[in-house]
């Protein structure tokens, strides 16, 4: 049996925690309760989740004392450690005690030296775990909703097949196959092996065992945008496709993520009136330095962070305008009530049917966040979540914790969700070169 010892922001980034770690012991420092009655009264995911965690505990305190060990429903047990001076006492002078790291890194020491068992610290501070480590302690990241990024699924694939396969699929409209290695709604390239410009872009069905092809756009576009590359072409496929309830697209900046999704939005919503109404929204992060509080209404202060939406719609209607057609305004379409764009804060307790979603920037959200999110999702509603893994501006998550990660590799293998990796800049060539190089 193994002593877990949980740093403060483990369980304020998952306040289900004290339950992913088996049939261990998990040990709570009484600092770390410290630090968290100090978030309760934020009113953000993290205040949330300190006080879920509050509650948690406080259950678990009615069922034995938590400074003996409670038992856990997975069979472990959850202590509320009280620390010494004594135990104070045995870090090196270079670390303050005064702070609260310190002191949660004091009682794992501590712990260690009175345990035969094995002992780890568990934190997501990486300084924090560069200390352990030099105390001789055992230290990992919380790792239960990591994704690596590097294996991340792509929804996509290449296949050789021989040159008859690839006739017999354009003659007939479909091919029959059956693949253990393949994902339901999983884009692929079949590539004749004796002619590699021999191809076809398909998707495979699984429920019915059947490649089918991508259905051919209209000649003006989805909102006059047109696929600029296979990958495009997939990702309009599915944001298409109202039976993929669940559309995840992930890619660099400018590969053209949230100008897709909003453009089939708008062309299901506007255009063909399947859903009541295209919601856009992202969650608020400032990049770089925050420039403090805005003046203004709810609106106003909003402008800012929204503007990158804005600008996307403002591109899509000159698009309607280029193809001769009565060009709407952003205001009109919001009038009737054909769009609507808010932050993610006022998102919880909602419920929302029949809309077509699309969350940008969603590689800032949580896992949990991102749980909050699709769970508000009624009949009829489709939700599309965008975003790019490398640029993460919420400090609390990175490239393999964050929550568009955690849900590509969680919803791969069902039927109603479909992903696709963008992996070529369509913005101009300048910024597809600085998101290469810089």
């Amino acid at each position: 049996m193994k002593k877990y010892v949980l740093d403060t922001n483990v369980l304020l980034h998952d306040p289900q925690a004290l339950n992913k770690f088996e049939d261990n012991d998990v040990i709570i420092p009484i600092t770390v309760i410290e630090e968290i009655d100090t978030f309760k009264k934020d009113l953000n995911e993290i205040g949330r989740n300190a006080r879920h965690v509050s509650r948690q505990l406080d259950q678990l305190r009615s069922k034995g004392n938590l400074t003996q060990g409670v038992p856990l429903p997975n069979g472990g047990t959850v202590t509320v450690w009280l620390a010494t001076e004594e135990q104070f006492s045995k870090l090196p002078p270079q670390l303050n005690i005064s702070r609260a790291d310190n002191r949660i890194l004091a009682i794992a020491v501590a712990l260690k030296a009175s345990c035969s068992c094995p002992v780890i610290f568990v934190t997501k501070d990486t300084n924090l775990r560069i200390k352990a480590d030099a105390l001789g302690m055992e230290a990992q990241d919380y790792r239960s909703d990591k994704v690596a990024i590097d294996e991340l699924y792509t929804g996509t694939k290449e296949l050789l097949v021989p040159a008859t396969e690839i006739d017999r699929f354009y003659g007939q409209g479909f091919l029959d196959f059956t693949d253990e290695g393949l994902f339901p709604n999983q884009c692929l390239t079949l590539i004749d092996e004796t002619n590699p410009s021999h191809t076809a872009l398909v998707r495979y069905h699984q429920e019915e065992a059947k490649l089918k092809p991508l259905p051919k756009l209209a000649k003006d576009g989805v909102w006059g945008i047109h696929a600029r590359n296979r990958e495009q072409h997939f990702a309009l496929d599915l944001l298409l496709d109202p039976a993929v309830q669940l559309v995840t697209l992930v890619g660099i900046a400018g590969t053209g993520k949230t100008l897709l999704a909003i453009a089939a939005g708008l062309e299901k919503t506007a255009d063909e009136g399947q859903y009541s109404r295209l919601l856009v929204s992202r969650p608020v992060f400032p990049m770089g330095r925050d420039l403090g509080f805005l003046p203004g209404d709810v609106e106003e202060k909003l402008a800012p962070w929204m503007q990158p939406i804005f600008d996307n719609v403002e591109l899509l209607l000159g698009s309607v305008e280029e193809r001769g057609k009565r060009k709407r305004g952003y205001k009109e379409l919001v009038d009737m009530g054909l769009m609507e764009i808010e932050p993610l804060t006022y998102i919880r307790g909602r419920s929302i049917p029949t809309q077509y979603m699309v969350v940008d920037e969603a590689q800032n959200l949580t896992p949990h966040e991102i749980k909050t999110i699709i769970t508000r999702a009624g009949e009829g509603t489709k939700i599309v979540l965008t975003g790019d893994p490398y640029q993460i501006d919420n400090p609390y998550v990175d490239a393999s914790s964050n929550g568009l990660t955690y849900v590509v590799e969680k919803f791969k293998e069902q039927p109603i969700a479909g992903h696709v990796t963008l992996t070529h800049g369509e913005r101009s060539g300048l910024a597809e070169l600085a998101a290469r190089l810089l």
